[in-house]
């Protein structure tokens, strides 16, 4: 006999090899049919005996399935009666943007190669955080992260970002998001009201900003990075920008704009948000030190470890100005109370170990190698294609020759399984056709393949 029976008018299949009972089988098939709207409100199900007989199983277990669902509201049940399914408030069908999709060629320009994280490093400082924790780390804590860490972090900072900061000033976020929506948030409990952002910029990050009660004021970016005469105009309360890599245009912010920016902010007395997001992937010189270096009062530095290490792990940092420590600590008390604490317990050893910097030496290599490869084959396959950018990060911009339909390019690529953003995905303004083209998650094998098939899409959205 098959190890399954089917009873088709439901869909349900009993499998009598797996672990589950037969009844739990049952009743979790026919709850689920019920909450996912697939069986209908006062749908009339088969009776005990002949949904029994359907599946070969006994009457006395459908009849316990049947009335455990009955109390709990999912079928009405009356004697004499077939049993019918109840209405009951159906769960909808997820968002297409909450969806995970993994593409067939991954080119996207916002990821890192999660596939090369440390995991043997990270378990040996996550069993050693949690063996030589004492007990009160098992507390709440403080509610700018654990004291270890953000000792470790500001020490590491200063080393290989110029930071100037103590551990007083650092707080521990669940990633770059939940710290830069806590700055906003704070910053519009002072009375600030607008926020400079830069044009084109991280849409995501736009939109967080936006939801935490700042109105946004694009600032253009050209070569030289943000246009500050341009800011001065708009004169926001803040302004949030990526000065040592400029995301997505890829241009470093020029000395002369680094100096006249915080000018305007001191004039000003506005809060410059310095997203330092992928600084350590420098692959031509060293990168440029942080501009909260230059002024730790009027810039709040923020960063995470989602491109060094993963996304998944959500650790984040903000560094901020002194004035802005305890409505921070209060906003954070009132809110979450305090981060997850043993993941940035395992950080902090992580860091003083050295495993961050032997990392980063290693992935500095791999995703060099990587650009390469992107670099030649756009030059082989698209020689119209100009790309721009510095030689950092994760990502670079590929200008399309003027008059190329973006947005048709994009379709036809996405058809072809390709991960990844136009530039008008991520701008205000009208720019011109561009592709934002990612490195790290692929080896040189598939970005080959991946730019073969933007070829052909660049072809189709021509023809």
């Amino acid at each position: 006999m098959d190890q399954s029976s089917q009873a088709r008018e439901l869909l349900v299949e009993l499998d009598r090899s797996a672990p589950a009972t037969l009844s739990a089988q049952l009743e979790g098939q026919l709850r689920t049919a019920v909450r996912t709207g697939r069986l209908k409100p006062g749908t009339t199900l088969p009776s005990t005996r002949a949904l029994a007989a359907q599946l070969g199983v006994s009457r006395g277990l459908v009849v316990g399935v049947y009335s455990q669902l009955g109390a709990e509201g999912y079928l009405l049940l009356r004697r004499g009666a077939s049993p019918r399914v109840a209405r009951i408030a159906v769960a909808p069908e997820p968002a297409a943007a909450t969806r995970a999709h993994q593409p067939d060629h991954n080119l996207r320009p916002d990821l890192p190669d999660y596939s090369a994280f440390p995991r043997d490093r990270w378990l040996t400082s996550y069993r050693a955080a949690l063996k030589s924790a004492p007990d009160l780390e098992l507390a709440y804590g403080d509610t700018r992260g654990a004291p270890a860490l953000r000792a470790a972090l500001v020490s590491y900072l200063g080393r290989v970002r110029g930071v100037s900061s103590t551990a007083e000033h650092a707080f521990i976020c669940g990633g770059f998001a939940q710290a830069i929506g806590l700055l906003c948030a704070v910053l519009r409990d002072e009375g600030r009201e607008t926020i400079g952002v830069e044009d084109p910029g991280h849409a995501v990050i736009r939109e967080i900003v936006t939801r935490a009660g700042l109105r946004t004021l694009p600032v253009s970016v050209d070569e030289e990075g943000i246009d500050v005469a341009a800011l001065e105009e708009a004169s926001p309360d803040a302004v949030l920008i990526t000065p040592a890599h400029q995301f997505p245009t890829g241009v470093v912010l020029s000395p002369r704009r680094r100096a006249r920016l915080l000018e305007w902010a001191e004039r000003r007395d506005a809060i410059v948000a310095e997203d330092d997001y992928d600084a350590e992937f420098r692959y031509d010189r060293a990168p440029v030190g942080a501009l909260q270096g230059l002024a730790s009062q009027r810039v709040a530095y923020l960063g995470s470890a989602s491109k060094t290490l993963a996304p998944a792990l959500r650790l984040g940092w903000l560094i901020a100005p002194s004035r802005l420590v305890r409505p921070l600590a209060e906003h954070v008390l009132y809110t979450v109370i305090a981060q997850p604490r043993l993941s940035q317990l395992a950080f902090a050893d992580f860091l003083e170990r050295g495993e961050l910097d032997r990392h980063l030496r290693r992935m500095r290599l791999r995703y060099r190698r990587r650009r390469d490869v992107l670099v030649t084959a756009l030059q082989e396959r698209l020689p119209e294609v100009e790309v721009r950018g510095i030689a950092a990060g994760l990502h670079v911009l590929a200008v399309l020759p003027p008059g190329t339909d973006e947005v048709r390019v994009l379709k036809e690529a996405r058809l072809r399984g390709l991960g990844l953003y136009g530039l008008s995905e991520h701008a205000i303004q009208p720019r011109e056709p561009a592709l934002l083209l990612g490195y790290a998650v692929s080896p040189e094998p598939a970005i080959r393949a991946a730019v073969a098939k933007l070829a052909e899409a660049v072809e189709a959205a021509s023809a």
